[in-house]
């Protein structure tokens, strides 16, 4: 089968595109898949440097390739036509535009609109809900095939990566998020809360498990700049030694290991502080109890979907109208983590609004001695997703089917 796919992310290229394509090359071994990376305000540009290190076989376009392509232009390396054109992340018309060009059959995953109900011969559903979304968007039913969510699959293929030195073993791990604004400011951020928890409590293993889409200097950039003011930060530094990396204070006195293998280490740490996002599906999978933040202490900086996440740009009235926004956005949900949206209550720890490091370091200790709460949660986050094993494997061969 010869396959092209859009995706924009790290969640659509760790949650979505690895475990999919490693079903694929299971199955039909002589895949061809060509990976389109396209323009996207939530990607951190280390995308397409993990996909060829994932899939060598892979023929990874970056966006500034995709934009050449889809206005018209000749790539190397791309063929005249392929048997279906896989949705997988960004806007809907880059999936579009990849099927003017390529031809065959187009499908979806998740997401569709109603302008788009004649292109999809199939549309991929995470569950009976999303099934509901994508008919409502027009989506003929019998075009629908519910597979399960893939980020479960992606979460069960990472967390088998090696144990790296400085696993934090029924500790806490921090994983801060990949980008650019997260990473700028979240670092230096939980570094504090980190110093303050190991302030009370020194004996507490506590590591950053940092994504694989995040580069080294921008680590190093953010702990050493101390993210903006408002998140009350302290600086640090970034320390390479024996091969081994770490976050440091400026006086030495605190050493955090900087670990890759996030959820391999997430698997053995007893609690994990990170933000709303596809790592929270992630950890539910592996049955890992999170306190996740969201920040508002600068919101203008926030990335919002659509064109609203430049309205800090406008002279004038931009910042203020885009703090009103993202205030606006936060408070309209009671629930900012997907695995708490499933549940319909509150098992992921979530804390909303203008936060310092001092607060989230005294609801990590509070959690973290909560034997009773630490086992509970973890079972019912266990839970959540267990049925939804093998989307990727049912995906993979629907997908082959599709393409005759």
């Amino acid at each position: 089968m010869r396959i092209a796919v859009t995706a924009n992310g790290p969640g659509e290229v760790a949650g979505w595109l690895r475990p999919l394509l490693r079903s694929l090359y299971q199955r039909a071994p002589d895949t061809e898949a060509h990976v389109f990376l396209v323009p996207d305000d939530y990607a951190t540009g280390q995308e397409a440097a993990a996909v060829r290190g994932f899939f060598p076989q892979a023929c990874v376009h970056d966006p500034k390739t995709y934009l050449k392509f889809a206005l018209g232009g000749s790539v190397a390396g791309v063929p005249a036509s392929v048997d279906v054109v896989q949705y997988f992340g960004g806007d809907l018309l880059h999936a579009a535009r990849l099927h003017a060009r390529l031809k065959g059959k187009a499908a979806t995953y998740k997401f569709s609109r109603r302008r788009y109900r004649a292109l999809f011969d199939r549309a991929f559903a995470v569950d009976r809900k999303n099934a509901e979304q994508l008919e409502a968007w027009g989506t003929p039913s019998e075009r629908i095939v519910r597979i399960g969510n893939l980020v479960v699959d992606g979460a069960l293929l990472e967390a088998r990566a090696p144990v790296e030195p400085g696993t934090p073993e029924d500790g806490i791990l921090i994983m801060p998020g990949s980008r650019a604004y997260e990473v700028e400011n979240l670092i230096p951020f939980y570094f504090t809360a980190a110093v303050r928890i190991l302030r009370e409590r020194p004996g507490v293993p506590i590591a950053f498990g940092i994504s694989p889409f995040t580069a080294l200097a921008d680590v190093r950039a953010a702990i050493e700049l101390g993210g903006d003011p408002r998140v009350f930060a302290q600086h640090g530094r970034l320390a390479v030694e024996n091969g081994r990396t770490y976050i440091e204070s400026l006086d030495g006195g605190v050493r955090l290991p900087v670990l890759f293998n996030a959820l391999a280490a997430a698997k053995r740490a007893r609690l994990v502080l990170t933000i709303p996002g596809t790592k929270t599906i992630e950890l539910a999978v592996l049955g890992k109890p999170a306190v996740t933040i969201t920040p508002l202490n600068a919101p203008e900086i926030i990335t919002i979907n659509g064109p609203l996440t430049y309205l800090h740009r406008v002279p004038l009235i931009g910042v203020p109208l885009k703090r009103a926004v993202a205030v606006g956005i936060s408070r309209r949900f009671e629930y900012h983590t997907q695995p708490n949206m499933d549940a319909g209550d509150m098992v992921v720890c979530e804390v909303h609004g203008t936060v310092t490091p001092g607060r989230i370091a005294r609801v990590a200790l509070d959690r973290y001695d909560d034997g009773a709460w630490i086992a509970s949660t973890g079972d019912r986050l266990a839970g959540l997703y267990r049925d939804q094993i093998g989307a990727a494997d049912r995906m993979a061969e629907s997908l082959l089917q599709l393409a005759g």
